[in-house]
């Protein structure tokens, strides 16, 4: 039986304090309703409080979380996503 495999795993403390994690798993199956074959964690924000998060979960699927608030987000790469989420995290005065 096939399993996730953890492609990628980091975590950074920036100049100001602030905290960065990259969590993303290779999934046989993708995470319902996403389509695409990627559970991922992307978090940017200080102890108890997220600024950024990315992230796909079952029933709810690609959402991002700025600002203290939830928005759908559409994945159409894993570099993309990348690249949105560090875009936030530098909008949010962090340095990816």
């Amino acid at each position: 039986m096939a399993r996730a495999r953890l492609i990628v795993h980091e975590r950074r403390l920036d100049a100001s304090g602030g905290i960065m994690e990259i969590k993303v798993w290779r999934v046989p199956n993708p995470v319902r309703p996403s389509i695409h074959g990627y559970k991922y964690s992307l978090f940017y924000g200080r102890p108890g409080v997220r600024l950024v998060g990315f992230d796909n979960e079952q029933g709810k699927g690609d959402h991002m979380h700025v600002a203290g608030a939830e928005k759908a987000y559409s994945f159409t790469s894993l570099d993309q996503l990348l690249a949105d989420f560090f875009a936030e995290v530098r909008k949010a005065g962090g340095e990816p």
